[in-house]
């Protein structure tokens, strides 16, 4: 998506975040992914350090900002053995918002997915749940996280129960069983909960591959505690995205980070996302997020297939 470029934002809140890093910027690499609107900048310092900067600003969009004071909350309490960016600092202006974030060396994984890459993933999301998390540090339940995304199907029979377009015959299959798609999201909320860390926005443009191959998980603001399986199963919807015949099964099958997710439990857990994505495409578009609204429903796509296949 298109984003300001460091030169383009505000001198006084360029001096501020440089005060913050304790150094002048020197060169900034503006990075296109990702669906926040506002800068982000990978940034070199006149001392040779590196880091990663981002901003929100309200007037663009109103969650953004404290989406950004969210994550920073997050990035400064996660211990040192998760794999994830360790917050350098935070410069906030109540209405616009910065965070300096420590640069990772590392691209996205290839998408479709390469084997190798995926296994690397689903093997730091087990260490992420198996990290020892402590009372004081503060995060949600997932239920408070995904209660209000999962109730999608219940918004549709709501606003007259009319499943938008899909290809395939997604639509009239979603449409003859909407009850049934909308209990069972329901009933996944209570299959979600545990104590275990979690992510909860796992996709490709949310994950860096280092040089020696091993994973650092960014973008923390939906961090909560619920069942270790559930960035796993996130993770797999994004591989169904990128490649609809992937055989995501074998991997739930296989790999020790779903060990505790009995069969049903996936089935509902996908009934919720689906449900989610398919009601928030056809919402309005998001304001400084053009592409949202459309990535939102080919994901909706993707997991309601897997879901039609599982059912």
């Amino acid at each position: 998506m298109p984003r300001p470029q460091w030169s383009e934002l505000p001198a006084g809140l360029r001096a501020e975040i440089e005060r913050v890093l304790g150094s002048e910027v020197v060169e900034a690499q503006s990075q296109p992914g990702g669906f926040s609107p506002g800068s982000a900048d990978r940034v070199v310092l006149a001392d040779g350090r590196r880091a990663f900067v981002k901003t929100g600003d309200a007037a663009v969009n109103a969650e953004t900002e404290e989406i950004h004071r969210r994550e920073a909350a997050i990035a400064a309490a996660l211990p040192g053995s998760v794999p994830a960016p360790r917050l350098l600092g935070v410069v906030d202006r109540g209405d616009v918002i910065a965070l300096a974030l420590e640069d990772i060396e590392g691209r996205h994984p290839e998408t479709p997915w390469r084997c190798d890459e995926l296994t690397a993933v689903l093997d730091a999301l087990y260490e992420i749940s198996s990290a020892v998390i402590g009372p004081e540090v503060s995060l949600p339940a997932i239920g408070s996280v995904y209660g209000p995304p999962f109730g999608g199907w219940r918004r549709l029979i709501a606003c007259g129960g009319q499943v938008p377009p899909l290809p395939d015959g997604l639509d009239e299959w979603a449409q003859d069983r909407l009850p049934r798609l909308e209990a069972a999201a329901a009933d996944s909320l209570r299959d979600l909960q545990g104590t275990s860390l979690l992510h909860l926005d796992i996709r490709a443009d949310n994950l860096l591959v280092r040089p020696d191959g091993s994973i650092v998980v960014v973008d923390w603001p939906w961090a909560g505690r619920g069942a270790p399986w559930v960035d796993g199963l996130g993770l797999l919807i994004n591989v169904r995205y990128y490649n609809p015949r992937a055989d995501v099964e074998a991997l739930i099958a296989a790999h020790p980070v779903f060990a505790e997710m009995p069969e049903d439990a996936a089935t509902r857990a996908l009934a919720g996302f689906a449900g989610f994505f398919i009601e928030a495409s056809t919402r309005a578009p998001s304001p400084g997020i053009p592409t949202l609204r459309e990535f939102q429903r080919d994901q909706g796509i993707a997991t309601l297939g897997w879901l039609r296949e599982r059912m």
